[in-house]
């Protein structure tokens, strides 16, 4: 039982640590590879960067405010991924309490099962927050793309998922199979 909640912790240490990069860093959308592309281009949830492919360097564009009127998919995917982080985190600090290994609540291992379990809980709920907000923007990435192909409108610029985007949905995974672990392996 030790190790089953060692290795739910560590993963649930991880992934929490990749939901909360992809939902600080902007590269959720990137330009498709062009061999005339001069530069990168990359679109997040809170801004949007460019690098030039010569020189290296990086420029990037903060979004007006929080409270400007942005894209439906920005808006919901911020929304859902500060709620996933907050919940791992939240389930992070009450399995880190749970652990067999730790001296909080030594002589109440029941009490110590109840917290692993509720970790789990709150953990599966954050996942499935993560995943739906990763998977929206994605969808909706694809979904935009295919419209302009369809229509035949070339833009200059095809966006492909980023590396946030991916990462976002890598942590929501990860977040998924340490509840998993945490409530049906664990008792």
């Amino acid at each position: 039982a030790a190790a089953l909640q060692m290795t739910a912790f560590g993963l649930a240490l991880l992934s929490t640590f990749f939901l909360l990069l992809a939902t600080c860093t902007d590269c959720w959308m990137v330009n498709a590879d062009d061999s005339l592309e001069v530069s990168h281009k990359c679109r997040g949830l809170w801004r949007e960067c460019v690098t030039n492919m010569q020189d290296g360097v990086r420029t990037c564009d903060q979004y007006d405010s929080i409270l400007a009127d942005h894209p439906v998919k920005i808006v919901v995917t911020r929304t859902l991924l500060i709620t996933a982080d907050l919940l791992a985190g939240l389930a992070l600090v009450t399995l880190l309490l749970g652990l067999d290994c730790i001296k909080f609540l030594k002589e109440e291992p029941h009490v110590k099962l109840k917290m692993c379990y509720g970790a789990g809980v709150i953990l599966s709920i954050g996942s499935i927050l993560g995943l739906v907000g990763s998977v929206w923007y994605a969808v909706d990435v694809y979904v935009e793309r295919a419209m302009l192909v369809s229509r035949n409108i070339f833009l200059g610029v095809h966006y492909d998922f980023g590396w946030s985007c991916w990462l976002g949905m890598a942590g929501s995974t990860g977040c998924f199979v340490a509840s998993v672990l945490l409530t049906c392996c664990l008792y």
